[in-house]
């Protein structure tokens, strides 16, 4: 089943279920897809773009958190804590530390990087492979740790 069909399920299901919450966010994934697929001149997106919405959709939620934790927001914190999780939900496994780890490793190793110089030429390698499935600032960390 594709995104867009598990979202218009969801979609049936929350409005059945009345959580006005769930509801919202999918319809503003679903919007954000969309968007994205006039943007491109398509009528749908492949996997990995939808993959790209969804992670931007994340990531813009994590960086209000953010914000509105240095705020003292508590009403807006708890909101966008509960619209990640459901955002969550669509995305895939993410990988474990130990996994992420391994990769960082193997990756360092395929390209050559020896110095924080190459950092740029190792986040450019890992990315791609990792992809929906680990927060890149985390990625970012375990680079430098490595390349230290």
């Amino acid at each position: 089943m594709s995104l867009v069909e598990r979202l218009n399920e969801d979609m049936k299901q929350a409005m059945r279920n009345k959580d006005k919450e769930k509801l919202t966010v999918i319809r503003m994934v679903k919007a954000s897809l969309q968007n994205e697929a006039i943007k491109l001149g398509r009528g749908e997106l492949s996997e990995e773009e939808e993959l790209t919405v969804l992670s931007r959709e994340v990531k813009q939620r994590k960086d209000s958190l953010h914000e509105f934790k240095e705020a003292g927001r508590e009403d807006l914190v708890e909101k966008l804590n509960r619209e990640i999780e459901i955002l969550q939900a669509y995305m895939p496994k993410q990988l474990s530390e130990e996994e992420l780890e391994q990769v960082v490793q193997a990756t360092i190793t395929e390209v050559g990087a020896s110095s924080k110089q190459d950092m740029g030429k190792v986040m450019s390698a890992i990315m791609p492979k990792v992809k929906g499935k680990a927060d890149g600032s985390q990625v970012n960390k375990l680079v430098l740790k490595h390349l230290s």
